[in-house]
């Protein structure tokens, strides 16, 4: 039996385009795909929400949307700087573009000890990895949004007894130049809090987190300078977004701060 013939089927996105128009994102969006991600303690499984897009000439009037996948399917190391550099670089190079934007959503666990009890419990935090490659350079931001509790420092002080305490979600989002683990990140949120949380705590340890909260008040406003703080002394740390939104126990509503720094404006 002879071999079916070639059939030419004409490349229709690589055709001219007449309307001479910039698209400066095209590409895929919101697709669910498993990743590991690189951690202090090894690599990690997980499942990531990702948005790869390029920039499309003028004169092309399409994109290659499979390449977008055939790309992602052959990335297996785990995600990190130097990966997802190499993976931006393989998408530009498969799609023939000059720019490009990959955004990754996913969940990460850490396995953490209760302060007294000693337990061993998973607590989930919420990975974003951003990279931008415009005008020939790699802009990467990692960021994270950690759970934490925090105690209000007015409570405290015009009470006789007890204080309002609330649970607190803090998002720093950190443009590196290099590699820096999103363990390095939680840390510095977890450390400004009033107290970190905990998957599982046994009584003692619930009587440790209730104590140290009481005695490390922070308004929200404390929380994204202390934060800031210590952000300015990472020197892998070029540009930074953080925030906290806590939500209030004595009010229907969030208490908020926001503050944006870039060091490479700052003299």
């Amino acid at each position: 039996m002879n071999a079916p013939e070639k059939i030419f089927l004409p490349d229709v996105q690589a055709s001219h385009d007449e309307r001479n128009i910039v698209i400066q994102k095209v590409g895929i969006k919101s697709v669910r795909h498993p990743v590991q991600i690189k951690t202090k303690a090894g690599s990690q499984a997980s499942v990531a929400m990702i948005d790869m897009t390029v920039k499309l000439p003028s004169d092309v009037k399409g994109t290659h949307m499979s390449r977008f996948l055939e790309v992602l399917q052959n990335q297996h190391a785990p995600l990190e700087f130097d990966s997802v550099k190499t993976l931006m670089s393989t998408m530009l190079e498969r799609l023939e573009a000059t720019e490009g934007h990959i955004d990754m959503k996913m969940p990460l666990f850490l396995n953490k000890v209760a302060p007294v009890s000693g337990v061993e419990s998973l607590l989930d935090y919420d990975l974003h990895i951003k990279a931008a490659f415009e005008k020939d350079a790699l802009r990467y931001t990692l960021q994270v949004q950690v759970p934490v509790t925090s105690l209000c420092p007015c409570s405290k002080k015009i009470s006789e007894y007890g204080a309002h305490n609330q649970r607190s979600h803090i998002v720093i989002a950190a443009e590196i130049t290099e590699n820096m683990d999103a363990e390095d990140l939680i840390k510095i949120a977890e450390q400004a809090a009033s107290c970190e949380l905990w998957g599982l705590l046994k009584r003692p340890d619930e009587k440790y987190v209730t104590e140290k909260a009481y005695d490390n008040p922070k308004f929200v406003e404390d929380l994204v300078r202390d934060i800031a703080v210590a952000l300015d002394h990472s020197d892998k740390v070029i540009a930074y977004e953080v925030s906290s939104e806590n939500f209030e126990s004595i009010h229907n509503h969030s208490a908020y701060a926001w503050l944006a720094k870039d060091k490479r404006h700052t003299h």
